[in-house]
């Protein structure tokens, strides 16, 4: 089955099989939540929800397409991964989410339990931050997210950002990281998500950086962030544009090559290509 990769995914809790079709609806790829989202006595409820989405639930189609889902297990050193991996060798599922991912560990741990699927690995730890490169490094890693709040709360501090809105310098340096590890190993680019609701002026600016860094999506706790990532992730007039014309005038060059005043060459036409990739999926969307 393929799975392809889109900028704007949303998790919604796995105890609240009322939002699935909502969600799916109003995002590109929708995270399933049973761990962070769901109380411990609630677990085994939210499994047989995800159970039932799959099965349609007595309507026409399922509620849940495995092809635009994403399930987030629990990690593997709790008690609730066990039913979470005996859950999906049961369903067509093909990615999960791995939390609190600390070293190869997990991901061989899910090789194991579940050959056929492959994992976003989320770097919100310190012992995570130090081995992101370890974990990208996994055949079974499809990609890697980072998580601020954890990561904040395990380093025993208070917020991941500052009064202004931005983030901390220990933050921003495992975001960094973990943009680095994923591309180093060609594995996707996840950015966190952005948590002050109401303000999509500040998620606007925090997802254009994270296109213009590089991640592949950025994750959303709120549909109404949804449409806000996608602007962001599709390129301008302009810049489809210029990346047409540039691509057009490459055609039959040897090297670098003067185009519009600028000098042009390898990294540039990579820049190109990128935007007309952005082009293609935002159209599909």
């Amino acid at each position: 089955m393929s799975f392809d990769i889109r900028p704007a995914w949303l998790f919604v809790p796995g105890d609240r099989p009322d939002r699935f079709a909502k969600a799916a609806q109003r995002s590109d790829i929708v995270i399933v939540d049973l761990e962070d989202a769901v109380s411990p006595a609630d677990k085994e409820s939210a499994r047989q929800a995800i159970r039932d989405a799959v099965a349609g639930n007595g309507t026409d189609a399922p509620l849940l397409d495995p092809a635009r889902t994403v399930i987030r297990v629990n990690a593997t050193d709790t008690e609730h991964y066990a039913g979470d991996a005996a859950m999906l060798k049961d369903l067509p599922f093909t990615m999960v989410m791995l939390p609190k991912s600390e070293s190869a560990d997990g991901p061989a741990r899910l090789a194991a339990d579940l050959p056929d699927v492959r994992l976003i690995a989320l770097i919100e730890t310190p012992a995570g931050a130090v081995n992101a490169a370890q974990i990208a490094a996994q055949p079974n890693v499809a990609g890697l997210m980072w998580g601020s709040e954890d990561l904040i709360a395990a380093l025993g501090g208070g917020s991941s950002r500052g009064k202004d809105g931005s983030y901390r310098a220990v933050a921003m340096h495992v975001r960094s990281q973990t943009l680095l590890a994923a591309k180093a190993h060609g594995k996707w680019a996840l950015d966190s998500i952005w948590t002050a609701i109401d303000d999509v002026d500040g998620l606007a600016e925090e997802a254009l950086d994270a296109v213009e860094s590089g991640f592949d999506a950025k994750v959303s706790i709120h549909p109404k962030h949804v449409p806000v990532v996608r602007s962001a992730y599709a390129p301008s007039a302009e810049q489809t544009q210029w990346a047409e014309d540039v691509l057009e005038a490459a055609v039959g060059q040897k090297g670098a090559f003067s185009f519009q005043g600028s000098m042009i060459d390898a990294p540039l036409l990579a820049h190109a290509r990128a935007i007309q990739a952005r082009a293609a999926a935002a159209g599909d969307a």
